[in-house]
């Protein structure tokens, strides 16, 4: 099924925060840090992120040092945050075991 790729209203980004752990509305984007043991573990994340995001043609924000990686989400052709956010949020939370 293809997500709708719209911005979402105010109701329904504050309803998708409280049904994913972990993940935060900041400045209009959705942010998480996740922390992992080690750089090889954060990096290994990453790459496995990285495939999912690519499947769903939605790319984070982020960064790493060390064994934290900081992510934001927004959809940029919407103008803020859409579906697709938390559809990858859903999904890193799993690749990271959370």
């Amino acid at each position: 099924m293809e997500l709708e790729r719209r911005r979402l209203n105010d109701d329904e980004i504050a309803l998708g925060v409280a049904q994913i752990e972990g993940w935060q509305l900041v400045d209009g984007k959705l942010l998480r840090e996740y922390i992992f043991a080690d750089f090889v573990e954060a990096i290994g994340f990453m790459v496995r992120t990285a495939i999912c995001a690519q499947s769903l043609n939605h790319h984070p924000e982020w960064s790493n040092v060390y064994n934290v990686v900081r992510v934001e989400l927004q959809t940029h052709d919407v103008g803020g945050i859409s579906a697709y956010d938390f559809e990858l949020a859903i999904k890193m939370n799993a690749l990271a075991g959370c």
